[in-house]
């Protein structure tokens, strides 16, 4: 019957029914079912093979900072210093486990789309109706639908009464859709096709009959599965530059420990004491507290966004959200609030405006922007009215919001009238419903016959579309209920208007009736117009102010959306957004010639009616501009998007479980702005892990030094390997970590994303690493030479080269908490946790010198007091020195950005 993808909309129903060999009045039979089962499969998407769990785990390994871990590991391990060993090879270890619990995450996107069909259908089979598993339907079936059902597969639609489907999963519009029955064109797109039903969209409203044409991979949400399987998971601008630098840190340790080994040989001395020498240049070299940091300090960062309603499931992503130079961000739910609101009322031939949005129904009318009293204008009260009678909505109050139950248009109508003092129940008591006719798209209205009991009088409520109702009424009302002439030049103007800013218009009608029932032909002509009502879904007010701290931190935003173009560009307009000159449509995307692609994207913001193919394509060629591209998103449809992006962000309160799976991060509140405070947060995570890689390298430098310093002097090691894994590990986690707990600075949301071209170390920062490793060479290297000419025993010098390192390390870590400017600027006093740091590790370091069990275990011996002194000479003036070149660069060399304030 097919092999290829068919454009179902664009064929005939009778070509359709033909090619499919059905009757829709019988449906298939069973023998006939059974078979095209066995053809084209379960109603199901079929799991994508994917790893292993002991590759997952076995990959988590595969990193060059890993082996070199691993290789301390090792070392440790063959110095018999089991502990120190045990730890590394701990922390190795539980990275991996973290990571191979992150990417397993990860990929449950795909589980979560599986069951999604896992529903019950009405279906005709032998002329009878029979409810069956969704996974068993197959195509050809004919499906009976009705309101409240999830659409079991992809359908053709045959027959339809006032049916309307939420497809905002799908294709991101935010009303339901209206069906109808027309054969389309060819190059339709998803959004558009109304003669069609896709599967996991919803029926709001009506009933309807369609023929099964896809299922399983084949449909669209099928098509979709396969996106999220094959849009690749990017590593994060971190996870390359550690890559990079930990490649680099490998051959540079590797290339040093072979010097050292070659020229000790070389001069006559023993191969075993130039291998444990090697051994201590490596051991040195080694930052182990990176990992460790690395991950502490994403996992605060974890923390602080939690309190800030943004969950992260994937550690990277907290530093990702800091390189962000893109949001890509769904309009519905999450720029505007998905709920629609009235914000003006055309009635008596005055224009109101209305305050409030959602479906709280706080809000005032206004008349040229001052506030009116609503009872002293009969005739906006009377188009209120209509539109609360006129209407199958409610609006219930929860213990802390409201919600409708039913149309979202039909809901904004309801709030409108509460918010005039108009509540449901006590006007439909004193107007009763006798009678009404559904709406139907061929005549674009919906009527109520009511009895104002008041009057006894019978009325027809009548509400559609301004062009359905506009020639069926003969005059209009004044502003105080008088009948007047009918201006429908006028009238076309003002629905004109309302339409170019983006509103869906609703006109309104009232007729006097003598009977008990109302039919069409009542409602021909000799209506008196009641006003119009024009509504929207608006803008969270918070994402206007969210995305004007995006702008001013060098962020570009961009709308993509399944809306329509002109509802598209009013939101954007009204949030503020920038390059708002130009609105491209899916269709127009699509007849793009790809050479044009990089330009448009840079110059476009706003996108509408794309199909979910097309935002992963958009994503795509961001990344390929060299943007790092954060995608929002709620739906089923922005699900492959999700997972392409460098960040994910789904929506947790209305998203669904398949955006959430597919994300990195998960917003609590839905909020926009949460997004901002995010990229803040994600800012400050990046500046502490630069700031403990800056702090911790000269340490493995100076160390470097030493050894090749005393290997080169033919003199004995100023410090033994167990002592540099004492350093490198007790500083790491006393003082190092203390930087994580750092404080974002000043100016963080003014400053421009950082290039993802540019390396976590710049030249500056490079040139800082080596001056502090050259003072501790220096520092280090030359007390342990001076205390041994002095008589001192080789342990002494020893313990005084350690605590050359320590404290220096200790003074150099207050000029590490700003890479710009002093302690002083950024507050003595603002982390608590480094002066806890410093005072444990003075302590700690009094036991290593002082404490027999230490001095046994690490060869560590006393010295006299006034040694002291000179230990911390060394420290303070390697504080001084960093202090003196960053004062340099900042007021002579103005080279770091004017727009970061001091405190």
């Amino acid at each position: 019957m097919k092999s290829q993808k068919t454009n179902w909309h664009h064929l005939p129903p009778e070509t359709l029914t033909t090619n499919l060999q059905v009757d829709i009045k019988q449906g298939l039979t069973e023998n006939e079912a059974k078979q095209r089962l066995q053809k084209y499969g379960l109603n199901r998407l079929t799991p994508q093979r994917g790893k292993s769990p002991l590759r997952l785990l076995l990959e988590q390994f595969n990193q060059p900072l890993v082996y070199i871990l691993l290789v301390a590991a090792g070392v440790t391990g063959f110095l018999e210093e089991w502990v120190d060993s045990s730890v590394i090879f701990g922390v190795v270890l539980i990275n991996a486990v973290i990571g191979f619990i992150q990417e397993s995450n990860a990929l449950k996107a795909i589980d979560a789309l599986s069951r999604v069909l896992t529903v019950n259908s009405t279906v005709l089979r032998n002329g009878q109706r029979r409810s069956i598993p969704a996974n068993e339907l197959t195509v050809g079936d004919v499906i009976l639908l009705q309101s409240g059902d999830k659409v079991p597969a992809d359908l053709r639609l045959l027959q339809t009464r006032e049916l309307q489907i939420d497809e905002s999963a799908l294709t991101g519009e935010s009303v339901p859709v209206e069906k109808r029955l027309a054969t389309l064109s060819e190059e339709t797109v998803l959004a558009d096709r109304h003669n069609m039903a896709y599967c996991s969209t919803l029926i709001t409203y009506g009933s309807g009959l369609g023929i099964v044409v896809e299922v399983g991979d084949r449909t669209e949400i099928g098509r979709i599965n396969s996106m999220i399987s094959s849009a690749i998971e990017l590593e994060t601008p971190l996870t390359k530059k550690i890559s990079q630098f930990s490649k680099l840190l490998l051959w540079v340790i590797i290339g040093l420990a072979a010097l050292t080994f070659a020229v000790g040989v070389w001069r006559g001395k023993p191969m075993l004491d130039m291998f444990m020498a090697s051994v201590a240049l490596a051991v040195g070299a080694i930052p182990e507290g990176l990992p460790a940091a690395l991950t502490i300090t994403l996992a605060i960062g974890v923390s602080r966004m939690a309190k800030r309603n943004a969950i992260i499931r994937k550690l990277p992503a907290v530093e990702t959200l800091g390189s962000t130079t893109v949001i890509c961000s769904d309009k519905t739910g999450t720029l505007t609030q998905n709920q629609m609101t009235v914000q003006a009322l055309y009635a008596g031939g005055e224009l109101f405006d209305i305050t409030g949005s959602g479906y709280t129904p706080d809000g005032d009318f206004q008349l040229n922007g001052k506030a009116v009293a609503y009872s002293d204008y009969p005739a906006l009260m009377e188009c209120l009215k209509a539109g609360l009678l006129c209407n199958d909505a409610r609006l219930l109050a929860e213990a802390d919001n409201w919600r409708i139950e039913g149309d979202p248009t039909e809901g904004a109508l309801l709030v409108a009238a509460h918010k005039a003092g108009l509540h449901h129940t006590p006007v439909s008591v004193a107007h009763p419903r006798l009678d009404a006719i559904p709406f139907e798209s061929k005549h674009q209205f919906m009527a109520t016959l009511h009895h104002n009991q008041a009057i006894d009088a019978r009325h027809v409520y009548v509400k559609g579309s301004a062009e359905s109702l506009l020639t069926r009424c003969s005059k209009a009302f004044d502003r105080q209920m008088q009948p007047t002439a009918l201006d429908k030049a006028r009238l076309q103007q003002q629905v004109e208007s309302m339409a170019a800013q983006g509103l869906r218009v609703l006109a309104f009608a009232r007729a006097d009736h003598d009977d008990d029932a109302v039919q069409h032909e009542h409602l021909h002509d000799g209506l008196t117009f009641l006003g119009l009502q024009a509504m929207i879904d608006p803008p969270r007010p918070e994402a206007v102010t969210s995305i004007a701290a995006c702008y001013r931190a060098g962020i570009q935003v961009k709308m993509i959306t399944g809306d329509h173009p002109i509802t598209a560009l009013a939101i954007a307009k009204q949030l503020g957004m920038q390059q708002t000159g130009l609105v491209i449509s899916g269709a127009e995307l699509q007849a793009l010639d790809e050479k044009q692609y990089p330009q448009l994207i840079e110059n476009c913001a706003v996108y509408a009616r794309i199909a979910p193919e097309q935002k992963l394509q958009l994503v795509q060629a961001l990344q390929a501009n060299g943007h790092i591209v954060a995608m929002t998103g709620d739906g089923v449809n922005d699900a492959p998007a999700l997972r392409q992006a460098n960040i994910g962000v789904a929506m947790g309160q209305g998203g669904t479980e398949v955006a959430k799976e597919a994300a990195a991060m998960v917003l609590t509140d839905d909020h926009f702005s949460t997004i901002a405070a995010a990229v803040e947060e994600g800012r400050g995570v990046f500046d502490n892990l630069v700031k403990f890689i800056v702090w911790t390298l000269p340490t493995n430098c100076g160390e470097g030094f030493v050894i090749s310093a005393a290997i080169f002097a033919d003199v004995a090691l100023p410090i033994t390997p167990v002592q540099i894994l004492w350093i490198n590990m007790s500083t790491a986690i006393l003082l190092g970590l203390m930087l994580a707990f750092e404080p974002k600075e000043p100016g963080l949301m003014q400053r421009k994303p950082r290039d993802p071209r540019q390396p976590i170390l710049t030249g500056q920062l490079v040139f800082r690493i080596l001056l502090v490793g050259v003072l501790l060479l220096i520092g280090a290297f030359g007390l342990f030479e001076w205390e041994l000419a002095q008589g001192e025993s080789l342990a002494s010098a020893r313990t005084i080269a350690v605590n050359v390192f320590v404290f220096s390390e200790m003074f150099y870590l207050f000029n590490c908490r700003s890479l710009k400017y002093s302690m002083f600027h950024v507050g003595v006093f603002s982390n608590l946790w480094v002066i806890f740091g410093t005072v444990c590790m003075t302590l700690l370091q009094l036991l290593f010198t002082y404490w027999p069990p230490m001095q046994k275990l690490f060869g560590s011996a006393a010295f006299k007091t006034d040694q002291w002194l000179l230990i911390l000479g060394v420290a303070l003036i390697t504080s001084i020195a960093v202090g003196l070149e960053k004062f340099v660069r900042r007021h002579f060399f103005k080279l770091y950005p004017k727009g970061i304030s001091r405190v």
